[in-house]
C-alpha cells in the first residue's frame, strides 16, 4: 500500500506477547485443515510452506523454502503446489471462516471487502494465463499472470479471503494450450469484474458480514457487479478516484459523496482518501 494512501495515522504494530503466539495459531489453523489433503505427505509440506512465507527469509522461491524446511531439494514444496491432491476451495472456506473469527466483532459496523487485482512476472509462457498484460506489481505492461483478489478488512485488521486467476479469452480459444496447462475444456471466458462477483457471492452465501466494497473503476464500471451490489448491499461501490451511487448509477467526488450524511464512514477510513480527478 502506497504511504499516501494510507488509511490510519499511526501503524498498528504486534506486541512481542503476540508474535509469541504465533507459531502455536499457525500450528492450529494447519491442524484445521487436515481434512483437505489426500495423503499426510503434501499436508505436512503444507505447514512446512506456511512456515517458510510467513519467515524473514529474502526470496520465497523453490529453492529457499525448501532449504527453510531443511530439505535437500525443492520437489516436495514444487509438488505440494502442482500436482498434490488437496481441497483447494475447501481451504479457501477454511481460512474466510477463520479470518471472520479473528477480525469480526459483533457489532462492527464497517467491514469492508476490497477488490483488486495483482500480476506475477513470468518468463516463460507455459503458465496458465499468461501473456503480456498490465502487471500491478511493476506498473507497466510485461509477460505475467493476473490474478484477483479480495481481503477482508475490518477495526481489527485485514486478510486476503478470496483469490480466482484471470484467463484470456485468447489463451481459452487455444484449446491444446489449455491442455498443457491443465486447464479443462469446460473452463470458460470470465472478466475480471465477473470473477469479483463470483467472490462477493461465494463471500455472502457464507454470512461474512460486509458493509462496504472498495474497488478500481474497472469494476465499477461493470454494470451486473453494481447491480448485484445495489441489490443485495445498502451502501454504495466506493473506487478510489470516484464514488459509483449505485442507487442512481451516478459518479461523484469522493470528497463530494463522504458528505452525504446517508453514506456515514468512519473517520479512521476517510481522513486520508484523496478525491481523486473524477
Amino acid at each position: 500500500m502506497k504511504h499516501q494512501h494510507d488509511t490510519i495515522e499511526e501503524e498498528i504494530r504486534p506486541s512481542l506477547g503476540e508474535i509469541g503466539r504465533w507459531p502455536l495459531a499457525l500450528r492450529r489453523l494447519h491442524q484445521r485443515l487436515t481434512p483437505r489433503f489426500a495423503r499426510p505427505e503434501p499436508r505436512r509440506h503444507a505447514l512446512l510452506y506456511l512456515q517458510a512465507i510467513v519467515s524473514d527469509i529474502p526470496r520465497k522461491n523453490g529453492w529457499q523454502i525448501a532449504e527453510h524446511a531443511k530439505q535437500l531439494r525443492p520437489y516436495g514444496m514444487q509438488r505440494l503446489l502442482s500436482r498434490a491432491v488437496w481441497d483447494v476451495d475447501g481451504v479457501r472456506d477454511d481460512l474466510r471462516t477463520y479470518v471472520l473469527e479473528q477480525l469480526y466483532r459483533p457489532g462492527d459496523a464497517y467491514t469492508i471487502g476490497v477488490l483488486d487485482e495483482s500480476g506475477f512476472p513470468k518468463r516463460g509462457n507455459k503458465s496458465a494465463g499468461v501473456k503480456k498484460q498490465h502487471c500491478g506489481v511493476s506498473g507497466r505492461v510485461e509477460n505475467c499472470q493476473v490474478g484477483v483478489f479480495l481481503s477482508y478488512v475490518t477495526t481489527q485488521g485485514h486478510a486476503l479471503i478470496d483469490r480466482d486467476l484471470y484467463l484470456p479469452e485468447d489463451w481459452l480459444s487455444d484449446r491444446e494450450r489449455c491442455s498443457e496447462a491443465g486447464i479443462a475444456d469446460t473452463v470458460p471466458f470470465r472478466p475480471k469484474w465477473e470473477l469479483a462477483l463470483e467472490m462477493l457471492k461465494r463471500a455472502r452465501e457464507a454470512g461474512l458480514p460486509m458493509h462496504w466494497v472498495v474497488a478500481d473503476t474497472v469494476y465499477g464500471q461493470a454494470v451486473d457487479l453494481r447491480n448485484w451490489r445495489c441489490r443485495n448491499m445498502a451502501t454504495p461501490l466506493f473506487l478510489p478516484s470516484l464514488v459509483m451511487s449505485l442507487s442512481a448509477l451516478q459518479p461523484l467526488r469522493v470528497d463530494a459523496c463522504l458528505r452525504k450524511p446517508q453514506w456515514p464512514m468512519p473517520p479512521s477510513y476517510t481522513s486520508r482518501i484523496g478525491s481523486g480527478s473524477a
